[in-house]
């Protein structure tokens, strides 16, 4: 029974810290789109990372209430390897959920939402603040 309960402690502490260490975990700054950016809280939502607008500003960095607060906008982003990321976005500007690439370099991160297979994409730039 000890060795089943030091394994399973073993277990999750590596998964922690595999977790912990993913460079996409953090608060992330969106770029400004349709007039404001977020904050984005990335998180771990199993072996991938997922992504909730957790505050809004206007462009002047004004903070306000918006009805995107506490949306998921970036859902199982699986890492693909050297800081690249796949999985689906949803753009709150037209509520419509995109296939997702995200890419990691440092504290900057490109994320696009793409249709046609990733034939047509767009794309933002977030920073990391945390």
């Amino acid at each position: 029974m000890k060795r089943i309960a030091l394994a399973a402690a073993l277990t999750l502490g590596s998964a922690l810290s595999a977790q912990a260490a993913d460079p996409a975990i953090g608060i992330w700054q969106t770029q400004v789109d349709e007039g404001s950016f977020a904050m984005v809280n990335m998180y771990a939502c199993g072996p991938a990372v997922c992504g909730t607008i957790t505050r809004t500003f206007k462009a002047d960095g004004t903070e306000y209430d918006s009805p995107n607060k506490g949306k998921q906008i970036v859902m199982n982003m699986t890492p693909q390897g050297d800081g690249a990321y796949a999985g689906e976005v949803l753009r709150p500007a037209d509520n419509k959920t995109y296939i997702g690439k995200m890419q990691i370099t440092g504290n900057d991160l490109a994320l696009k939402g793409c249709v046609a297979g990733g034939l047509i994409c767009k794309s933002q730039s977030w920073k990391k603040l945390q």
